[in-house]
């Protein structure tokens, strides 16, 4: 079973950055957990889409202004087909709710990824 949620994991992981290796510069003990755990069952529920997840993903680093880990995250809603002005009228929610500054370093790292004048959604 081990191995079954690691190779979804994998499969997800590929999906998300395009790297089914985008974790292997971690410890094994970490990248394990990410694989089996993480992308291999958390993020292969049935109740949530995959494109929800990642907009929850992407909200709850905004609250806690994980910049390094929102350009991952951002990058990966990109790939999934989540509209970008989707992702910033999430910003402009959360900074009601998790402060001004947070939403400020969400837009810095939005536009390092996915910059306002390419035109894409």
């Amino acid at each position: 079973m081990t191995d079954d949620r690691k190779e979804k994991g994998r499969e997800l992981l590929d999906k998300l950055c395009g790297n089914p290796n985008g974790v292997d510069g971690l410890p094994q003990n970490l990248r394990d957990y990410s694989l089996e755990h993480l992308f291999g069952r958390v993020w292969q529920g049935e109740d949530l889409e995959l494109k929800e997840r990642s907009l929850i993903t992407c909200t709850i680093l905004t609250a806690l202004a994980r910049e390094p880990e929102q350009h991952f995250h951002f990058a990966a809603a990109k790939r999934l087909g989540v509209p970008r002005e989707k992702l910033v009228e999430m910003i402009a929610h959360t900074a009601h709710y998790a402060g001004w500054p947070n939403a400020m370093g969400a837009m810095r790292s939005l536009n390092k990824v996915w910059p306002e004048d390419t035109g894409e959604s």
